[in-house]
């Protein structure tokens, strides 16, 4: 087997363990979050997510190789961040904590873009078309997930702004 096809699968194994991470943090997270159209956003990209792991069952069937992650510490201590900021978020103004998962959320998609975008390039280097578009697809939905979850932080970034802080009053 070619050393980039090695790498391939190896990276693979890493993605297929940190998608299947996310699928059990999201409900987590969904249900920490108060402002609807983020539980709304977080619950989409939940299903997507369950996905991406599909697709990635069918790129491993794809190359012959059975669907099996190895740990990926990366997504661990992302997701052991997130829970520590629904923690500290219990004690915070919902915007103030709706921005921390805002925050926590970005930083697991941005992980995930890096990683289907470097498996992306790898697959086409191998002239594997068909295992390339479907990391493409999967990074296409991981962008598109960020950008959302950009576009909802101004309005969370104005309600932080006019919210009392602890020991204030309100005007």
């Amino acid at each position: 087997m070619p050393a980039l096809q090695e790498l391939l699968i190896d990276e693979m194994k890493d993605m297929i363990h940190a998608e299947s991470q996310a699928v059990k943090a999201y409900p987590k997270i969904m249900r920490a979050a108060k402002n609807p159209k983020l539980k709304q956003a977080l619950q989409k990209h939940l299903e997507e997510t369950k996905n991406h792991v599909e697709r990635l069952k069918q790129a491993f069937e794809m190359m012959g190789e059975k669907p099996k992650g190895k740990p990926c510490r990366a997504m661990q201590g992302l997701i052991e961040e997130s829970l520590e900021k629904i923690e500290e978020g219990r004690e915070k103004p919902a915007a103030i904590s709706d921005l921390a998962l805002v925050g926590v959320a970005q930083k697991m998609e941005h992980y995930e873009i890096s990683a289907y975008g470097t498996a992306r390039t790898m697959a086409e280097q191998l002239g594997n078309k068909k295992i390339a578009r479907l990391l493409q697809q999967t990074l296409n939905e991981e962008e598109k997930t960020d950008k959302l979850l950009t576009q909802l932080s101004p309005p969370l970034l104005e309600e932080a702004n006019h919210e009392p802080e602890e020991g204030e009053e309100e005007e």
